[in-house]
């Protein structure tokens, strides 16, 4: 078991706190067979990062801007269901005050606030979105926007990712990572801690530190 202490938790979103993972490679195969392209490149590096990056990353000769400006989610398709929240994710969530939780994801903000209405989580007050940034992950922008806008240093975050680029943000936010191998191992992954779902995350003590925050125990079996 490894012992983390913190005054705030940022999480990403699909594969952390809601079980999206398949929907999100389906979307991406449709995308490609109607533009006429293989989707393996796109599903290699697609998780973590916004739609834009991966059609970077996947496509170059493409105009990415462009195409994520004509892209028209699949959101409603009531055959690409969401299928709920990961294992320990509302258990986790319940437990947290209201100003030491956020949720950083790379999707855009109507899709993630869908997301969350249907998996059953609460939307958290601070919610960071592909529209927010400037730059993607593995840019750390996105976990530095989200410590900012709780108010909570970045040293004093723990962030809570399963993909590659997610993992390489939180570092290069000076942030430890808690990795959850729902959609890559943990060599992939490199992160302070490595465990197979949220369940496996605890909260033990909660008080506050001279200032006034919030100072939470994290516990994470690993497995």
């Amino acid at each position: 078991m490894k012992r983390f202490e913190c005054t705030a938790l940022l999480f990403d979103l699909d594969g952390v706190l809601v079980d999206s993972t398949a929907f999100v490679e389906q979307q991406w195969r449709r995308w490609a067979h109607a533009k006429g392209l293989q989707a393996e490149p796109f599903l290699r590096v697609c998780h973590g990062r916004r739609a834009v990056e991966t059609i970077r990353l996947a496509a170059p000769q493409l105009d990415a801007e462009a195409e994520v400006a004509a892209l028209t989610p699949f959101e409603d398709d009531p055959s690409s269901e969401i299928l709920g929240p990961l294992t320990g994710a509302a258990q986790l969530l319940g437990l947290l005050p209201a100003e030491s939780w956020a949720v950083a994801t790379s999707g855009g903000r109507q899709l993630a606030i869908n997301r969350l209405r249907r998996a059953g989580l609460p939307v958290p007050r601070v919610l960071v979105c592909a529209e927010d940034v400037t730059e993607g992950k593995p840019s750390p922008e996105a976990y530095l926007l989200a410590a900012h806008q709780l108010g909570v240093p970045p040293a004093q975050c723990i962030v809570v990712e399963d993909a590659p680029a997610g993992v390489q943000a939180a570092h290069a936010a000076d942030m430890p990572v808690i990795g959850l191998t729902t959609t890559h191992d943990a060599q992939q992954l490199a992160a302070d801690a490595c465990t197979s779902s949220l369940a496996m995350v605890h909260v033990g003590r909660i008080d506050r530190d001279a200032q006034g925050r919030q100072r939470l125990e994290v516990l994470v079996i690993e497995t």
